[in-house]
């Protein structure tokens, strides 16, 4: 084949599109727009493989716009002059069109050159970006387009596009073959018809038919998709924290590892140290020290084996009870010092023996607590302005209420001494 399959059998119309019903479906605000021929500036964000540049096509083929492509990983200063240069020329009676692929690697002063451009309507802007629009599209532009998230394909649409792919080539595949190839794909239709047409061409000449055997030999570890330098990586952390927090252990295990089969141990390890922290806390104190061991064995044993204490750590953080009352605590102390407050300490805590001549009290009185009952004796802490402030609230667990009870009592006896 002179063209690789996945764009041999690239759609020419939004019915040959599989996926992405929440955009193409009739009657959703997506479809009808492209429908209606008037098309706005628009900026398709997701991953690859996934229909973006497809979709772009097929719009621009349903107008009557001169249609110009460039990709900002190639794209220069000057090829973005020339479309501007053919702006109210011949060449843009019905207007441009320009599609702009991995718009995300412009620079700045390239992506404001078309501003005033896109503004005015002179240039159709579609961009299509792997990367947060909202972190890598200049401000200015990103306004003037309307963003469309473009989703992962779900298995079984990609068994369907695998489906048309054989009923146009020729080689099938056994039900547990298109199995193995759709899973493995990650939601990446190109991804699964590449792998498609690999195996197509290792089949024997008197053969037609790909087998189980075939497409496990083909597909292993390596067609993980994951790069920790794009928004997936993020995604993952992100979910496998929130599903540590959420006490959801399946779902922990699952980014887990997800985390490790792509050798990120170090990643994974850091998202354990800080939950067993920020949200299991004091709820139980003792899971900080253990989940700190069970990372130090993992970097020392490496893959393989570092999945076991990992996996140990976290299904018992995502178990524990939770608290995040020392967070709390914290970020609100952290408030108070932003604006100000609390500058100067109580006298009695200052580092510093010596009264002026000018001191109104003379001596620093501080109280020592292990001179008093049960190690306490109640004085001023906070600095004056903040002296009445509460940041630590007791967490609902067991272990927190037992020594708010613990407190409360030795407090009221001292309270009672006071009397």
């Amino acid at each position: 084949m002179d063209k690789p399959l996945a764009e041999l059998l690239r759609p020419t119309s939004l019915e040959d599109v599989v996926g992405q019903h929440h955009l193409l479906d009739k009657g959703v605000v997506f479809r009808n727009v492209i429908d209606s021929g008037k098309i706005p500036n628009m900026v398709f964000y997701g991953p690859p493989g996934i229909g973006k540049t497809t979709m772009a096509n097929i719009i621009a083929k349903n107008t009557n716009m001169n249609l110009y492509k460039l990709n900002g990983t190639t794209a220069s200063t000057e090829d973005i002059k020339k479309i501007i240069s053919d702006v109210n020329s011949l060449f843009s009676q019905n207007g441009i069109l320009l599609y702009l692929d991995e718009i995300q690697y412009l620079n700045k002063k390239q992506q404001q050159s078309l501003l005033e451009f896109v503004e005015s309507g002179d240039i159709t802007l579609i961009a299509s970006t792997t990367e947060n629009p909202y972190f890598y599209i200049y401000p200015a532009l990103l306004s003037r387009c309307t963003v469309f998230e473009f989703k992962p394909l779900k298995i079984d649409d990609i068994k369907e596009g695998l489906e048309k792919a054989a009923k146009k080539t020729g080689f099938g595949f056994s039900k547990d073959a298109l199995e193995k190839i759709a899973q493995s794909a990650n939601g990446d239709m190109r991804k699964a018809l590449n792998n498609y047409e690999f195996l197509c061409n290792a089949l024997p000449p008197d053969k037609n038919k790909i087998t189980l055997k075939m497409a496990d030999e083909l597909i292993s570890k390596a067609n993980i998709s994951y790069d920790r330098s794009e928004d997936h990586h993020f995604d993952t952390l992100s979910s496998f924290m929130k599903s540590l927090r959420g006490s959801d252990p399946d779902a922990a295990v699952f980014y887990l590892a997800k985390l490790l089969e792509t050798g990120d141990i170090v990643a994974a390890s850091r998202r354990l140290l800080c939950s067993a922290s920020e949200d299991v806390g004091l709820a139980y104190p003792q899971i900080i020290p253990i989940v700190k061991a069970a990372v130090d064995s993992a970097l020392q044993l490496g893959m393989p084996e570092a999945r076991l204490p990992l996996v140990n750590a976290t299904i018992l953080i995502a178990t524990a009870p939770k608290s995040n009352s020392a967070y709390l605590a914290y970020d609100a102390a952290a408030k108070d010092i932003a604006l100000g407050k609390g500058t100067t300490p109580p006298r009695h805590l200052q580092n510093t023996h010596y009264d002026g001549e000018d001191a109104k009290i003379k001596g620093q009185h501080y109280l020592y607590p292990h001179d008093f009952p049960n190690h306490y004796v109640k004085q001023q802490y906070l600095p004056d302005d903040l002296k009445d402030k509460k940041y630590y609230i007791y967490g609902t667990n067991k272990i927190e209420l037992a020594n708010k009870e613990y407190w409360e009592k030795i407090k009221k006896g001292e309270k009672k001494n006071e009397k």
